[in-house]
């Protein structure tokens, strides 16, 4: 029968090996976390075809790290030709600006512009994604749209899916506006790094939604499905909670299946839209 002085090399060994398979797991993390959270090597550039939206507006943004591109699409309706209200839209990390063009035809019948802006380093971009130059990519966007004349820079509102949502609250951060809607969206890269077991010393874009929901003076919309398996439910419910006005809607899905009907989608929010960013 072994001893207690017997064990004691074998339990050291164990230890060991937990201790360097944690390590490499994080050294790995640490390593590839960027290429994670943007996976934009992974996603094929369509050839940027636009003649379906013979109306669509190609914008490049100037950046510190290189020319970020952005579609404008007006909207379908304006009513007696005032100013129109605008929708500012961050995408998920395994997307593009292309992937939405189509999709957002219901905002622009209900009377917004919308602005898409892709991420640094994203299709036809230059640069590299990280927080920081999301942030700049997308403040520069904010401050154009809200400059131009057929635009009113009171009644712009901010949508972001999953990353999208990050990029957008931290926008709402630094720039006024007349709503946030975060569909998907994580309380933080903080806290989803924990639910891997991950040290939080090791992140490097902290992303903190959270913190900006508590502190935003408007309109939240949170939109979530119950059964996302990449962005927790309950991370939705937190964000909800935390708004000073917020607003939740609840959806039987995963993360990247809650839409099958664009229509029925915007319907959905639309409400929402009316009661606090197209009323003038």
């Amino acid at each position: 029968m072994p001893t207690k002085m017997s064990l004691l090399p074998l339990t050291a060994k164990i230890i060991g090996v937990i201790f360097t398979a944690y390590a490499t797991y994080a050294a790995y993390y640490y390593a590839k976390q960027r290429s994670i959270i943007f996976p934009a090597h992974l996603i094929p550039v369509p050839a940027g075809d636009t003649g379906s939206f013979p109306d669509l507006e190609k914008i490049w943004l100037d950046t510190s790290v290189g020319r970020v591109e952005a579609w404008f699409l007006p909207p379908l309706v304006n009513v007696d030709s005032k100013p129109s209200p605008a929708i500012l839209i961050g995408h998920g990390n395994g997307e593009l600006i292309d992937y939405w063009a189509y999709a957002v035809g219901g905002l622009r019948e209900l009377g917004f512009g919308v602005l898409l802006v892709e991420y640094p380093g994203y299709g036809r971009s230059q640069g590299t994604p990280t927080r920081e130059s999301i942030a700049e990519a997308y403040i520069t966007a904010y401050d154009m749209i809200a400059a131009r004349e057929d635009i009113d820079p009171s009644r712009i509102a901010l949508f972001g899916r999953s990353i999208g949502g990050g990029a957008v609250c931290d926008l709402a951060a630094a720039r006024p506006s007349g709503a946030l809607i975060l569909m998907s969206t994580f309380t933080s890269i903080k806290e989803l790094a924990s639910r891997r077991y991950l040290p939080h010393f090791l992140i490097r874009d902290r992303f903190d939604n959270l913190a900006v929901v508590h502190k935003y003076p408007g309109e939240v919309l949170v939109l979530h499905g119950t059964r996302d398996e990449i962005i927790p439910y309950d991370m939705g419910v937190k964000l909800y909670q935390a708004a000073m006005h917020g607003t939740m809607i609840t959806y039987d899905c995963g993360h990247n299946d809650c839409i099958s009907d664009w229509d029925d989608f915007w319907g959905d929010i639309e409400p929402f839209l009316r009661a606090n960013v197209l009323a003038p």
